[in-house]
């Protein structure tokens, strides 16, 4: 049996208390948020288990607290990308 595809979109500022789930969704909606995500230079990260886990988490909703770790993971991440991209530029 083939497993749908997922995707999450976060979304965190440093004045948040902590990362908000901002979409969720499996099969076409999945596709669809990868897409838009892509149309906007917005990061992607693939991570099959942190997905699976997200994906019980409400739009609209923090990060549970048992998944910061993880999810601080995939934010510096990302700031390491931003600031590599800018020292290019």
């Amino acid at each position: 049996m083939t497993q749908r595809r997922k995707a999450i979109a976060l979304q965190y500022e440093q004045s948040f208390a902590a990362p908000i789930v901002t979409a969720a969704g499996m099969g076409q909606i999945a596709d669809r948020i990868i897409e838009k995500a892509e149309e906007n230079s917005v990061p992607i990260v693939y991570n099959k288990e942190l997905a699976d886990l997200l994906s019980n988490v409400d739009v609209g909703e923090t990060v549970p607290s048992e998944l910061y770790e993880a999810v601080a993971h995939v934010i510096a991440y990302i700031t390491d990308l931003d600031k590599k991209l800018k020292e290019e530029n």
